[in-house]
């Protein structure tokens, strides 16, 4: 399918490595031109190479933490006006929430929260005057059904889906729109470094521990960062201006409810 982007510029969050890496993979493979954002510079040049050489398409990136004024500035500058914005960052460390201080959650919400909305309010109204514009935000499938020890991203993350809920039928007329893509477990370093307290917690190591998980999913898998990254290329795609505030949940049928 050809998904109608080829040329439209794309800026990728936290895109080093994991789903924001399957993410700039898949829109560079659909023709945009692709810019993306992490921490690490060696990490990320490797990153943009690979993805050069398995799409033929150049790929700029730019270290900075885009959680940041300073960084999200870098980013905006390396990549003005883009017609894509993905929308990531690292999640909060999981733990009890009787610890978590002030500090924590404000570093949560400036990460899963903040961040996102400045760079909507950042990106959208150029969108509106160009007539295109697609916004992805990578959240968690703790949006739907929350984690106990991942409290913090849950107190985040559903702060930016509400958020969202609002803007999105806001603007949609123009053509611009905004979703949430909401990932179960995907094999990713994300899903390994959570599972360290759990399997140590339950007596098992950390492979171990993930199999079970694994083998309890009803996909009988886990997912992968390739068809994560060509979910999200379709919802920025021309075929998908109909979807619009939309919380779409991948995680191979983990989620047990009706609606």
């Amino acid at each position: 399918m050809d998904l109608g982007i080829e040329g439209r510029r794309a800026l990728v969050c936290a895109a080093s490595k994991g789903l924001g890496r399957g993410c700039a993979q898949a829109l560079a493979a659909a023709g945009c031109e692709v810019t993306i954002v992490a921490r690490t510079e060696e990490t990320l040049r490797a990153t943009a190479q690979a993805i050069r050489a398995a799409t033929g398409h150049d790929v700029r990136h730019v270290a900075c933490d885009i959680t940041t004024p300073e960084g999200r500035a870098e980013a905006l500058a390396a990549c003005p006006q883009p017609d894509i914005l993905v929308n990531n960052a690292g999640g909060p460390p999981p733990g009890d929430f009787r610890d978590w201080d002030r500090d924590a959650w404000i570093r949560a919400l400036d990460a899963n929260m903040l961040t996102p909305i400045e760079l909507i309010k950042a990106t959208v109204d150029p969108m509106i005057e160009r007539g295109f514009g697609r916004i992805v935000n990578i959240t968690s499938g703790a949006v739907k059904a929350p984690i106990d020890i991942l409290g913090l991203s849950n107190g985040a993350r559903s702060g930016l889906t509400g958020f969202v809920a609002g803007v999105a039928r806001q603007v949609a007329r123009h053509n611009v729109t905004i979703n949430n893509l909401l990932p179960g477990p995907f094999d990713t370093d994300r899903l390994r470094a959570t599972a360290v307290g759990a399997a140590k917690a339950a007596g098992k190591t950390v492979d171990e521990l993930l199999a079970v998980r694994r083998d309890a999913n009803p996909a009988g898998r886990f997912g992968t960062i390739d068809e994560f990254g060509a979910t999200c290329a379709f919802l920025c795609s021309i075929h998908a201006g109909f979807i619009v505030g939309q919380n779409l949940l991948l995680d191979g049928g983990a989620y047990p409810g009706t609606f």
